[in-house]
C-alpha cells in the first residue's frame, strides 16, 4: 500500500522503521525523487540534513511511501519505479536501450571474445557471457584493460589486427606473444578465462519460474522472478499486484537478484508458471 503524507516535521516523525521505498513530490507532474531503505524513517532524515540535496528538499512538498517485507522487495520497487517515472533527481537505474556482452567461443584453434548484442542472445539464458555493458566502446575499453592488466594479446581478443610481426602488444612488450607462438594459446585463453571470471553472466539457474520469498512476522511477499526478469510482487497485507513490464533482461534487476540467489541466501519457492 502506498501512503502520503505533507512534507513537514510532524508528519515525518509517523514514517515507519522499516523497509521500503519513498518518493519526494514537488508542485510538478514528475517525482522529484526516488529511494529506498532498510528503514525508511532513517534515510529520509538522512536526505534532510545533506548539504548537498539542499535544492532538491526545498522544492518537496509531499512525500509518499511503500513499505516492504525486506531489502530485495524494496530494491526491486525502487528500480521499477525510477524507469517507469523518470524522476528529476535519479541519475542510477535508468532504464539502458541496449545491453551488449562478451561471448566466448572456440574459433582458430583457441577461445576468442566477440561483442554481441544481449538482445540477440536472450541475456541470462545461456552459458558463456561476461560482462555486461551499455555499448560496444565500453566493452572494448573493458577488454583493453584486462589485456594491460594480465599481458593479452589484442589481436587474440579481437582488438586489433595481427600482422605478420605480431600484434603492436608484442612490439611494445605487453603481450607475450601467443599472437606469433612465442606462448602457448592455451596458456594465454587460459589466463583469459581467468581475469574474465568475475564478470560471468549466469545463466537463471532454474527450468521455470520461480517466487522470492520475503517475510517480516506474519507478512509474506512473493516475488515472480523467470530469467532474472521481475514479474510481479504479491502480498499477504493486500491483495494489490505490483506488476513489473520487464519483457526483457534488465542489468539493475539481475544485480539486485544474482547474489543472494546465486549463493543461496534467499528463500526460493518453484511455480508451475509465470503467469
Amino acid at each position: 500500500m502506498t501512503f502520503s503524507l505533507p512534507f513537514n516535521a510532524s508528519a515525518l516523525t509517523q514514517l515507519p522503521r522499516t523497509s521500503g521505498v519513498y518518493i519526494f513530490k514537488g508542485a510538478g507532474t514528475l517525482p522529484l525523487y526516488i529511494g529506498k531503505s532498510v528503514d525508511i524513517r532513517s534515510r529520509v532524515m538522512a536526505h534532510m540534513r545533506a548539504e548537498d540535496e539542499a535544492e532538491m528538499m526545498s522544492q518537496t512538498s509531499q512525500l509518499e511511501y511503500i513499505e516492504t517485507a525486506g531489502e530485495i522487495g524494496a530494491l526491486l520497487l525502487e528500480s521499477h519505479l525510477i524507469k517507469s517515472l523518470n524522476p528529476i533527481f535519479n541519475v542510477r537505474l535508468r532504464r539502458l536501450r541496449s545491453l551488449c556482452t562478451l561471448q566466448i567461443e572456440k574459433k582458430e584453434g583457441g577461445w576468442k571474445p566477440s561483442i554481441v548484442s544481449g538482445q540477440d542472445l536472450g541475456l541470462g539464458k545461456v552459458d558463456g557471457l561476461y560482462g555486461l555493458f551499455g555499448s560496444v566502446h565500453s566493452a572494448q575499453s573493458k577488454l583493453r584493460e584486462l589485456a594491460d592488466q594480465h599481458r593479452l594479446c589484442l589481436g587474440l581478443l579481437g582488438l586489433e589486427k595481427i600482422s605478420k610481426r605480431g600484434c603492436f602488444g608484442l612490439q611494445v612488450k605487453s603481450c607475450l606473444g601467443a599472437c606469433v607462438g612465442h606462448e602457448e594459446r592455451q596458456a594465454h585463453d587460459e589466463r583469459m578465462l581467468g581475469a574474465l571470471t568475475d564478470m560471468k553472466v549466469h545463466a537463471w539457474p532454474f527450468e521455470g519460474a520461480i517466487d522470492l520469498v520475503e517475510q517480516n512476522g506474519e507478512w509474506i511477499q512473493r516475488h515472480r522472478i523467470q530469467d532474472w526478469r521481475y514479474l510481479r510482487t504479491t502480498c499477504s497485507k493486500s491483495s494489490a499486484l505490483r506488476v513489473s513490464v520487464q519483457q526483457s533482461f534488465d542489468l539493475d534487476t539481475y544485480k539486485i537478484l544474482v547474489k543472494p540467489i546465486m549463493m543461496g541466501n534467499a528463500r526460493i519457492e518453484a511455480v508451475e508458471s509465470a503467469d
